[in-house]
């Protein structure tokens, strides 16, 4: 029976997830006009009722970033002013996520702001996706729900029966994230030791653990330029890797990630649909893509319910 105090909401970032999203809960989108004046300038009005309801605003902050982070702002504004009863914006992918921190003189910490960007517009919780920082939970004074897409890829990878895996983290600051893998798939892990010299481009120092005759996966959060999966994939290889896979969450993929990637020695990139893929990344043979719409579904009708997300994590 459908519930009609559940309300889903999206902007133009990722309508094809929203409207999966939609399928699993076996309700509609709430028609929302989203377009722009001839200045550029973002027009939005909502066209349906939404007093009283349970708002869910499906919307990653994806590339051009600045102009999904304020459709999400004015959808936020637009729902409380119409006097919607909750509103959640749901982010599979937060963008600034990787500006968590003062690490240079003068410089803002740019995921904090636009957690306060979204507080202030009106957001009652955040649903998130695999945030580049866990501590960005903490930038917030509303209830924030942190989901991971590690069941989404240990059941693919499990189909797979790999023989003699090695899960890799491609860096030492994704170590727990790769040893949460390693433990679901009863795998040894191994770290790729780098050094970054300058923005989007990683050098590869060398490889701690055992790697030799096995086959290698490497567990990122998102794909950018692929820089780091194209090397660490090249290191892994000299150190006698038998083979090389690849997955992350977000599929960024921005400047020559897919030619990268398209021409490496990587057997196959695994990304999730957080992040609407260009039509040059579909084309590519190297990457398979999965669904995290049944995930989302089932953390939208949890919080919907007042029931516990927990049994997501498992």
């Amino acid at each position: 029976m459908r519930d009609d105090r559940l309300k889903i909401l999206t902007g133009n970032a990722n309508r094809a997830l929203a409207e999966e999203i939609c399928r699993y809960l076996g309700s509609e989108l709430t028609a929302a006009r989203v377009s722009a004046f001839s200045d550029g300038e973002i027009y939005l009005q909502i066209e349906e009722n939404v007093r009283g309801a349970d708002v869910f605003v499906i919307q990653p902050t994806c590339n051009p970033v600045d102009r999904h982070i304020m459709e999400l702002l004015f959808l936020i504004d637009a729902l409380k002013r119409a006097s919607a009863d909750r509103i959640t914006a749901v982010l599979p992918y937060y963008g600034y996520a990787r500006q968590d921190r003062k690490d240079k003189p003068r410089v803002p910490i740019s995921a904090k702001l636009v957690a306060s960007l979204l507080e202030t517009a009106g957001a009652d919780r955040i649903l998130a996706l695999d945030l580049h920082a866990a501590q960005i939970q903490g930038f917030f004074d509303i209830p924030v729900d942190h989901l991971f897409a590690a069941p989404v890829f240990i059941e693919y990878f499990r189909s797979l029966n790999i023989a003699d895996l090695t899960v890799v983290s491609p860096d030492a600051g994704g170590v727990e994230r790769a040893r949460a893998f390693a433990k679901r798939l009863e795998a040894p892990l191994a770290i790729i030791d780098k050094r970054r010299e300058q923005v989007n481009v990683a050098e590869v120092m060398h490889i701690i653990g055992d790697v030799e005759g096995r086959h290698c996966l490497m567990v990122d959060d998102l794909v950018d330029t692929a820089g780091t999966l194209v090397k660490g994939a090249e290191a892994l290889l000299r150190a006698g890797a038998a083979g090389v896979t690849a997955c992350a969450t977000h599929a960024v993929l921005s400047g020559p990630a897919v030619e990268r990637i398209q021409s490496s020695n990587l057997r196959e990139v695994v990304l999730t649909n957080s992040i609407p893929l260009r039509a040059e990344a579909q084309a590519c043979k190297r990457i398979h893509t999965l669904s995290v719409a049944p995930l989302l579904a089932r953390a939208i009708q949890s919080i919907h319910e007042e029931t516990s997300v927990s049994t997501l994590f498992v």
